[in-house]
C-alpha cells in the first residue's frame, strides 16, 4: 500500500520518493507531540507514532493492522464513517472536537484534523489523522467562562428580585407622596396668605412648610430612582444618536465632576441609532460620571467612548447589533466583592450619610429596560470601566414637539369621571379638578365607575383611571366605558408603568399617562392636553 518509514510505528501509505525525504518524514512523525495515525481508505491503521501510544495507551504493534474504530465511542460511529467517506473523496476535515476511547476504557476529549493522502497522480491512497488532547488549560478556561456566565445569571436574578421589591415599595410610596405634595401645596397657599396679613405669626410656619415641600421633592427623586432600577418607570423612547446625547450633556458632566477631573470623549462617526429615552440616557451618563468623580478625589481622567459592536450568541444579551459606550476612569478601582454588589440598590461604600446607593442601581435599571446590558471591569489602584450596550435600531427618527410651558389651564365645565381605589388620591384629584372648573364624578372601584357612568344622564368628557386596581384593570374600565360612551377620552394615572399597560414600561402609541406623584399643575395640564387633543 505504501512505503515503510524507519520502523513499524512509522509506516505511512503514500507515494514513492527519495530516501532522505522518507527519513525526514519519519523523523517528523516520530518526534511530534501530537498523536499521528496513518489509515488505509478502509480505516485500518498503518502508522502509529509515540504520541499516539502515550495518548491512547495502545502500543504501535497492537494498533497497526487494526481498524481505527476501536477508538470510536459507539454513539460517534456513524459520524466517523461519514468522515472516512469524505476523506476518500479528497476532502479535508478540520478541527473536530470528539471523544476517543483509551485502551483502559476511559474517554479522552481530543481535537482531530484528518487529511487525505494522495499519490503523484492525485488519487487518494490513504488518510492521515492528527489528534491533540483538549488540554487542562482549555477545560479550565471553559469552566471559568461557564462560571462567569452562571455568576452573571445569579446576579441578574438577585437584582430582578430586588427590583420587584423596590418597584412595589416605590409604587406604594408614590401614592403617599402624591397626597403629601398636594396637601402641602394647599396648606402652603393658605400660609402665604396668612403670612402676608400677619408675618410675625405665620412667616416662620410658612418657612417650615417649605422645608416639608423640599423633603417631599427629595422623596419623589428617590422613588424615581427606585422605579428606574426596577424597570417600572414610565419611559418615552425615541430614535436618537448616543453621540448627540453625550454632546448635549457634556457641559453638565464637566460641572458635575469638577475641574480636578479631565473629561475626554472619543465618539465613533457613523454610530448606529438607538431607541431610548434621552432623559434616561442623560441620567445614566451623569450617574456614571459622578461615580467616577467620587473614585478620583485627588483628580484624574474620565473618558467616554462610543462604537458599534456586533454581539454573538455567547454573550449575556441577545445576538445582534449594539451601540457600545465605555465610561473609563483612572480612579481607585473596585475589588471583586464590591463589583458583585455594585448594582444593588442602597449598597454603597461611602460613609454613612454621603450616598444613597441608588446611582449605579438606576444605571442598571435604565439600561436593562432599554434592552441592553451594563458590565463592570475594574482593578483596585488602576481604575474602572463601565461598558453599556444598547441595541441598535433600524427605525428612523421622529420629530418631537417641544412642550409648551405656561400657567396651569382651567376647565370649562367638562365632566370628569375619576376612578381611583386609594381614597386620599381620589380626594386630592377631586379637590384640584373642582377648584379649576370641572364637574367631577368620583368612584372608588371599576365596578362603581361603570355603574355611575350608566346612571349619569349628562355627557362624560374624560375618564381618569388608575392603571392597576382590584378586580379590573384601568384599560378594561376604559374599554367598557367607551362601549357605553364612544366619545369619552382617557387619561391613565399610575406610580409606574407595568407590563399590564405596555411591555417593559413603555407607553403604547396614543395612551395618555400621568405619573404619580402628580402636582396640581401636572394634573391640570394632562387633563387639558387630553381633552384638547384632535
Amino acid at each position: 500500500m505504501g512505503q515503510r518509514l524507519n520502523g513499524p510505528s512509522c509506516e505511512l501509505p503514500g507515494t514513492d520518493g527519495v530516501a532522505d525525504e522518507d527519513s525526514r518524514l519519519a523523523a517528523i512523525v516520530r518526534s511530534s507531540h501530537d498523536a499521528i495515525a496513518g489509515l488505509t481508505l478502509d480505516g485500518v491503521v498503518t502508522t502509529w507514532n509515540a504520541a499516539a501510544e502515550h495518548l491512547f495507551g495502545y502500543p504501535a504493534a497492537e494498533m497497526i493492522g487494526q481498524h481505527a474504530g476501536r477508538l470510536w465511542a459507539p454513539e460517534q460511529r456513524a459520524e466517523e464513517e461519514e468522515v472516512i467517506a469524505r476523506l476518500r473523496r479528497g476532502e479535508r476535515v478540520e478541527s473536530r472536537r470528539v471523544q476517543r476511547l483509551r485502551r483502559d476504557g476511559t474517554c479522552v476529549e481530543v481535537v482531530t484534523t484528518s487529511s487525505p493522502i494522495t499519490d503523484p497522480t492525485g488519487a487518494v491512497v490513504g488518510v492521515a489523522m492528527i489528534c491533540r488532547e483538549l488540554g487542562e488549560r482549555v477545560r479550565l478556561e471553559e469552566l471559568a467562562q461557564r462560571q462567569q456566565l452562571e455568576n452573571r445569571l445569579q446576579q441578574a436574578q438577585r437584582l430582578e428580585s430586588l427590583g420587584h421589591l423596590a418597584g412595589g415599595v416605590a409604587h406604594d410610596f408614590n401614592n403617599l407622596l402624591a397626597v403629601i405634595v398636594n396637601y402641602a401645596a394647599f396648606v402652603s397657599e393658605e400660609l402665604e396668605t396668612a403670612a402676608t396679613a400677619d408675618p410675625d405669626r405665620w412667616h416662620s410656619v410658612a418657612r417650615d412648610m417649605q422645608q416639608i415641600q423640599r423633603a417631599t421633592e427629595r422623596g419623589i427623586s428617590l422613588t424615581h430612582q427606585l422605579l428606574a432600577f426596577a424597570r417600572r418607570e414610565v419611559v418615552r423612547p425615541r430614535v436618537l444618536s448616543l453621540n448627540a446625547v453625550i454632546a448635549d450633556v457634556k457641559e453638565l458632566l464637566n460641572r458635575s465632576i469638577g475641574e480636578h477631573v479631565q473629561l475626554a470623549t472619543e465618539l465613533t462617526r457613523g454610530l448606529w441609532p438607538v431607541k431610548a429615552d434621552p432623559g434616561q440616557l442623560e441620567q445614566v451618563l451623569v450617574n456614571l460620571a459622578v461615580n467616577a468623580r467620587d473614585a478620583m478625589p485627588g483628580g484624574g481622567a474620565l473618558t467616554i467612548r462610543t462604537d458599534n459592536m456586533v454581539v454573538g450568541k455567547e454573550s449575556g444579551v441577545p445576538a445582534g447589533r449594539y451601540v457600545r459606550m465605555q465610561v473609563e476612569d483612572t480612579g481607585a478601582g473596585m475589588p471583586r466583592e464590591v463589583i458583585a454588589r455594585a448594582f444593588e440598590p442602597f449598597f454603597t461604600t461611602k460613609a454613612k450619610g454621603e450616598g444613597t446607593g441608588l446611582g449605579l442601581a438606576t444605571v442598571y435599571g435604565i439600561v436593562r429596560q432599554s434592552g441592553g446590558d451594563v458590565l463592570i471591569a475594574s482593578e483596585p489602584g488602576v481604575g474602572t470601566t463601565f461598558t453599556v450596550l444598547l441595541p441598535a435600531t433600524d427605525e428612523g427618527p421622529v420629530d418631537v414637539d417641544a412642550p409648551v410651558v405656561g400657567d396651569a389651564p382651567s376647565g370649562g365645565g367638562e365632566t370628569v369621571l375619576v376612578v381611583e381605589d386609594e381614597p386620599a388620591i381620589r380626594e386630592v384629584a377631586e379637590r384640584i379638578l373642582r377648584r379649576h372648573g370641572y364637574d367631577v364624578l368620583m368612584a372608588g372601584s371599576p365596578l362603581d365607575a361603570l355603574e355611575l357612568a350608566g346612571r349619569h344622564e349628562g355627557e362624560i368628557h374624560l375618564l381618569i383611571t388608575d392603571v392597576v386596581m382590584p378586580r379590573m384593570l384601568g384599560k378594561d374600565v376604559a374599554e367598557r366605558l367607551r362601549a357605553l360612551r364612544p366619545g369619552v377620552r382617557v387619561l391613565y394615572i399610575t406610580g409606574y408603568a407595568p407590563p399590564i399597560l405596555a411591555s417593559n414600561g413603555t407607553l403604547e402609541p396614543g395612551a395618555a399617562l400621568l405619573e404619580k406623584p402628580f402636582s396640581e399643575s401636572g394634573l391640570l395640564e394632562a387633563v387639558r392636553r387630553v381633552l384638547d387633543a384632535a
